[in-house]
């Protein structure tokens, strides 16, 4: 293992454990980002681009180690910016910290994995070879696998770093609409009967139909390749 590959090792690993010891899950849980709202809202009032700025930095670093939480934070980008903002910053965020988190899944595990299983690999690194953007776009769309996952295990194939970047960035960009929205309207509720309003209601409709319209789409483009 060379120098950059022990660096980065040490760096991730001292980044996990700090997170675990320092307990800050606990700032990534619903109840805390509602008890904190108002003061991180009237912060961004007062500070747009600062606070613009330190959430999209978190969100890729978040991002890219891998850290639950990321369905939270995006629901937060709805809440603190709005859905056009939110959906601009976080739909950036979000495709940087894929990518990164991608290249050190390539960096560090593609050579070993391939050497130990390469025999096994090799359907899956011809079919990525071949059809690898819209394999990526099928699973960015469709919503089965775990980001984080998608992320890790596409390090491991041939794919470039340019194709998984941009086809992330236009795969992921509905899917982070619809959870940025329903974060903006999440924020609005104050009281039981915010529970049933007209907005809040389309925003929970909006991320039940999303995986389904997602595969009607994604069925109907292979459709129409073959």
């Amino acid at each position: 293992m060379n120098k950059t590959k022990i660096l980065l090792v040490i760096i991730i690993i001292f980044v996990i454990a700090s997170y675990f010891f320092f307990d800050l899950g606990r700032f990534l849980t619903l109840s805390f980002i509602q008890s904190q709202l108002s003061e991180i809202q009237q912060f961004r009032a007062e500070n747009f681009g600062l606070t613009a700025l330190l959430y999209f930095t978190a969100y890729i670093v978040i991002t890219a180690l891998s850290i639950p939480g990321a369905v939270i934070v995006t629901l937060l980008g709805g809440a603190i910016f709005g859905v056009l903002w939110g959906t601009l910053i976080v739909s950036f965020a979000s495709s940087i910290g894929a990518t990164l988190a991608f290249l050190v899944s390539r960096l560090l595990l593609r050579d070993w994995v391939q050497s130990k299983f390469g025999h096994y690999l090799g359907p899956i690194n011809r079919g990525v070879e071949k059809d690898g953007n819209f394999y990526l776009f099928s699973i960015r769309m469709v919503p089965l696998f775990p980001f984080f996952m998608v992320n890790l295990l596409m390090g491991l194939t041939p794919i470039s770093v340019g194709s998984f970047y941009i086809v992330s960035q236009i795969g992921m960009l509905v899917g982070t609409a619809v959870y940025v929205n329903a974060g903006s309207e999440l924020a609005k509720i104050t009281s039981l009967s915010g529970l049933v309003s007209p907005s809040v209601i389309l925003s929970f409709v909006l991320l039940g139909i999303f995986p389904l319209a997602a595969k009607f789409i994604v069925s109907l483009i292979q459709r129409n390749k073959s």
